[in-house]
């Protein structure tokens, strides 16, 4: 490896009553991918905001080196014409707009104030090229799967003469097909002289594509790995990210055993539902499943199976269009028309999207945790803000919820940390049925290990508990039984004691197409 292309010396930042970095240091070499790790809250994304300009020269403590020269950005545009571009994890593209006007998006082809069409298209097939993309730089943002927006915003970081690219939990939100092509691609940059950062808690990608990795703790830097090295293992990263060793991923959990003659906690029968525009299209097909009290059951699939369509729509037809189908509860045929229907019958949804559906960003943590069950913290129709603050503090104890206080604007806090304000904020609307749609995404193996926890004893607690999943391991290691899915259709139930993740990916990928 060349000599250090960044150094980041001693950085400190601070925010309202949360001390976010403390003398962070940080050196990446010329040409290497670079892996930065840490629990929720350790400070991965807030060092790279430093670095990038989001958090401008003056707002923080320390120095910041590229390529020898110091660097005090005032903002993004600044670093980025030094050649420094990061890509969030929430993506900056403008649905509605070309692929092509994304990527030249504040950096026109233009003369004298006209931009010119032909030069845009003729770049950006370039660029598109370059990260193996094949769609049409005309197409809409808005057309394109999850996977492929990732690649724009590559290509977008590219049409910038990148040098050092910064990539925030980039395969968060891909499947396990996306995220090889990109990995890929990253490897392919490198090959080109792109220095790359990726900030990511899936430790194999990281022992795939990195040469090194730092690790956070705590907002202070730990130490920096030779990812190469026979002595950096998963277990080695986690130990430092954590600050001791994690002898098991999962709780100990006994089986759930079925009681004969007991009716189902929940029992869905035949459900179907259709696309919401494409109504010719059944998302969710003839669907059948139940789960017990006390029993913990995942539901696989991969990506457009149709495990969070059938969620969302018995959770109060909140997706798609009614088609057929029954829900009961202990046995009794229930309605859950809307989503006061039900939540009334004892029915709570963790949607996969915390910050879109499950959580209002700019409200406090009381208020957040409060939502859901407004009435047991009213009296006489008015909310007792004392009560109020009374039950939020309890469940920031018990859920090691990482907030100065509740007080605390929910956007302020790590993602790992806003979802155990989800999670809390349906326990305590005290339902007898809880349906986790994805529930550790974006989250480091500590923060895993305490919902698992939680979610564990839930289940001790006499919950019924529907888990939904991509990641296969976790399902193995939390669940009772396993149902697959594949285009809308139940395709297979597997028992803990049969479950693998070849049996799982065989029920997964059968070949369900049909005439819809």
């Amino acid at each position: 490896m060349a000599g250090p292309v960044l150094e980041m010396r001693s950085i400190g930042k601070s925010f309202p009553g949360v001390r976010a970095l403390s003398d962070v240091s940080l050196k990446v070499a010329q040409g290497e991918v670079h892996a930065i790790c840490g629990e929720n809250g350790a400070g991965k994304s807030t060092l790279m905001k430093v670095l990038s300009g989001v958090h401008p020269h003056g707002s923080y403590e320390g120095e910041i080196l590229f390529e020898g020269e110091p660097c005090r950005f005032k903002d993004i545009a600044a670093s980025e014409q030094r050649g420094i571009v990061i890509i969030h994890q929430e993506f900056a593209l403008v649905p509605y707009l070309s692929i092509g006007e994304n990527i030249f998006l504040g950096n026109e082809h233009a003369k004298r104030g006209v931009i010119s069409w032909g030069e845009t298209l003729k770049h950006a097939t370039a660029l598109l090229r370059r990260v193996g993309l094949h769609e049409h730089p005309g197409t809409r943002v808005a057309d394109i799967g999850v996977g492929k927006q990732q690649l724009v915003e590559i290509a977008k970081a590219l049409s910038k003469e990148v040098r050092l690219l910064i990539l925030d939990e980039p395969t968060s939100a891909l499947n396990d097909e996306d995220s090889g092509k990109l990995l890929d691609l990253i490897l392919e940059l490198k090959n080109q002289g792109v220095t790359s950062i990726i900030i990511s808690h899936k430790l194999n990608e990281i022992a795939r594509v990195a040469d090194s990795v730092t690790i956070l703790r705590d907002g202070h830097s730990i130490e920096t790995l030779d990812v190469k090295a026979a002595e950096t293992t998963e277990e080695r990263i986690i130990r430092g990210m954590v600050g001791r060793d994690l002898d098991s991923r999962f709780p100990d959990r006994t089986p759930h055993q079925a009681e004969e003659g007991v009716a189902p906690a929940l029992e869905i029968r035949d459900w179907t539902v259709r696309h919401p525009i494409d109504q010719q299209r059944k998302v969710v097909d003839g669907v059948s499943l139940n789960v017990r009290r006390g029993e913990i059951v995942g539901i696989a699939g991969l990506i457009g199976a149709g495990r969070t369509e059938l969620a969302m729509s018995v959770f109060g037809h909140t997706y798609g269009k009614y088609a057929g189908g029954t829900v009961l509860k202990d046995g009794k045929e229930i309605r859950t028309r809307t989503v006061p229907e039900a939540i009334d019958h004892g029915i709570a949804y963790v949607t996969e999207d915390r910050k879109y559906y499950g959580l209002n960003l700019i409200d406090s943590v009381n208020r957040n945790i409060s939502l859901s069950a407004l009435h047991k913290v009213a009296r006489h129709g008015v909310v007792d803000e004392h009560e109020e603050r009374r039950v939020s503090e309890g469940f920031r104890r018990s859920m090691n919820i990482k907030a100065p206080n509740v007080a605390e604007p929910v956007g302020r806090l790590s993602g790992g940390n806003q979802q155990k304000v989800v999670l809390s904020k349906w326990i305590f609307a005290g339902p007898d049925v809880l349906i986790l749609d994805e529930p550790t995404r974006g989250i480091d193996v500590g923060a895993k290990y305490e919902i698992y926890t939680v979610i564990d004893q839930l289940a001790a607690e006499g919950k019924a508990v529907i888990f939904i999943s991509s990641e296969l391991p976790e399902l193995l290691g939390m669940c009772d039984r396993i149902y697959t899915m594949a285009a809308g259709r139940l395709t297979g139930e597997v028992t803990r004691a049969d479950a693998t993740q070849e049996v799982l990916m065989r029920h997964m990928t059968k070949d369900q197409r049909k005439d819809r």
